[in-house]
C-alpha cells in the first residue's frame, strides 16, 4: 500500500528527482516549495503546495495525513547569510515541529558532508567531527542538532550526509564546467587534479532515502554517508566529458594556491560565483566512507562518478535550450560565471 510523501524543496533539483522516483513506486507525493513547481511531466500527479518552511501556518496545512517528511528544503551557500540561517536551522525546526504534532511517522533529514569542513583525514566516517565552514556549513550542523533534539522526543529521523550529487536537472557550479566543454573548452583544475573527490548520482541519493524509508525503524534512526562507491581523480573523472565532447580538449591543473587567492579575492569582489568551501577542497582528497550505509541499509550505489558526470552532461546538452538564457543561485539554475567567463577564452 503506497504511502503519502511531504517533499518540502520538492521544486529543487532533488526534489524533483525524488518525487519521479517516488510516483513510480507507487505513493503519493506533496510538494513544498516557494519556488514554482514547472514539471509538466509530473504536476498532474503531484499535490502541489507553495510555501516557505519559515511560514509555520503554510507549513501545517501542507502536513495534514502524511505519512513520510523528507526535508530537503535548504538555502544553499549563494544565499544570504540571514537566509541561510532562518531557512536551514529555523526552517528545519519548524518541519519537525509540525511533523511531531502531527504524528508522522518518520521524517528524513537531507544533511550535507559540508559539515565535516576541510578534512585532515578520508575516508571520512560519520563520527568524525563536525566543522562547518562558512554559514552553509555551520547552518547544517545546527539543523542536525535540531533533528537529535527531536530524536530524543521519540520521533525516528533519518540524517542523510550525501557528497555533491549532479545528474539529470543539476546545474549551479557544474553548468559552468559543461558550458566550458559543449563550448570545445579545456577545463582548469585547482592544484594537479590527481586528489580523489567523490561525488554521488542523484539516483542513487534517492535511492538511499528511500531505503530510510521504508526500513525498519530501529535501524534507520541514525546517521548516514552516502557518496559513489567507485571513483578515481579529479583529473580522471572530468576528463571524462570532455572527451564526450569530443574536441580533443584536456582538463589541466594550476598551482592550488595561486588559484585559490585569486578565488578569494574575485569572491570577495563578487565577481566569481565560486564560494570558498568549493574552491579550497577542489584540489584536496574529499571522500566519505559508504561502509555503515552500505551494512545497515543495504545501500548498493550503481553509479561511478564518471557515470554520474556524463549522465549530467548529456542531459545538460539536450535540454540547453530550456535553460541557457536563464541563471541563478540553486542547484536547478546554471551560475552566473562572472569574470570566469572571460577565462574560458584562454582554453
Amino acid at each position: 500500500m503506497g504511502q503519502r510523501y511531504l517533499v518540502t524543496g520538492g521544486a529543487g533539483f532533488l526534489g524533483i528527482n525524488l518525487i519521479r522516483y517516488l510516483l513510480a513506486k507507487g505513493h503519493e507525493v506533496v510538494s513544498y516549495d516557494f519556488a514554482e513547481f514547472t514539471y509538466k511531466d509530473v504536476k498532474d500527479l503531484v499535490t502541489v503546495i507553495n510555501g516557505d518552511i519559515r511560514n509555520k501556518e503554510c507549513l501545517e496545512k501542507a502536513m495534514q495525513n502524511i505519512d513520510i517528511v523528507v526535508h530537503t528544503a535548504a538555502a544553499l551557500p549563494l544565499y544570504k547569510k540571514e537566509d541561510i540561517f532562518s531557512t536551514d536551522i529555523d526552517g528545519t525546526r519548524n518541519v519537525l515541529e509540525e511533523a511531531f504534532n502531527k504524528k508522522v511517522k518518520r521524517v528524513i533529514h537531507i544533511s550535507s558532508t559540508a559539515v565535516y569542513g576541510i578534512p585532515d583525514h578520508h575516508p571520512l566516517v560519520e563520527t568524525d567531527k563536525m566543522d562547518g565552514v562558512g554559514p552553509y556549513g555551520k547552518a547544517k550542523i545546527l539543523a542536525e542538532e535540531v533533528c537529535l533534539e527531536y530524536r530524543k522526543k521519540g520521533m525516528v529521523i533519518p540524517i542523510i550526509r550525501p557528497k555533491s550529487f549532479i545528474g539529470p536537472e543539476r546545474l549551479g557550479v557544474f553548468a559552468l564546467f559543461y558550458d566550458w566543454a559543449k563550448s570545445g573548452r579545456g577545463f582548469p583544475m585547482i592544484g594537479s587534479g590527481n586528489n580523489r573527490y567523490q561525488f554521488l548520482d542523484v539516483e542513487d541519493l534517492c535511492e538511499a532515502i528511500y531505503l530510510t524509508a521504508t526500513k525498519d525503524e530501529k535501524i534507520v534512526n541514525d546517521t548516514f554517508n552516502i557518496g559513489a562507491k567507485q571513483f578515481t581523480t579529479m583529473k580522471a573523472d572530468y576528463q571524462v566529458v570532455l572527451d564526450y565532447a569530443g574536441y580533443g580538449k584536456k582538463i589541466k591543473g594550476f598551482p592550488a594556491w595561486p588559484v585559490i587567492m585569486t578565488l578569494r579575492a574575485l569572491e570577495l569582489l563578487h565577481l566569481s560565483p565560486l564560494y570558498k568551501w568549493v574552491y579550497e577542497t577542489a584540489s584536496k582528497d574529499s571522500f566519505v566512507s559508504i561502509e555503515k550505509a552500505e551494512k545497515i541499509l543495504g545501500y548498493a550505489p550503481k553509479f561511478s562518478n564518471q557515470d554520474a558526470l556524463l549522465r549530467n552532461y548529456i542531459w545538460y546538452v539536450a535540454n540547453i535550450d530550456y535553460f541557457q538564457k536563464s541563471s541563478g543561485i540553486s542547484h536547478r539554475e546554471p551560475w552566473k560565471q562572472g569574470i570566469l567567463k572571460l577565462f574560458k577564452l584562454f582554453f
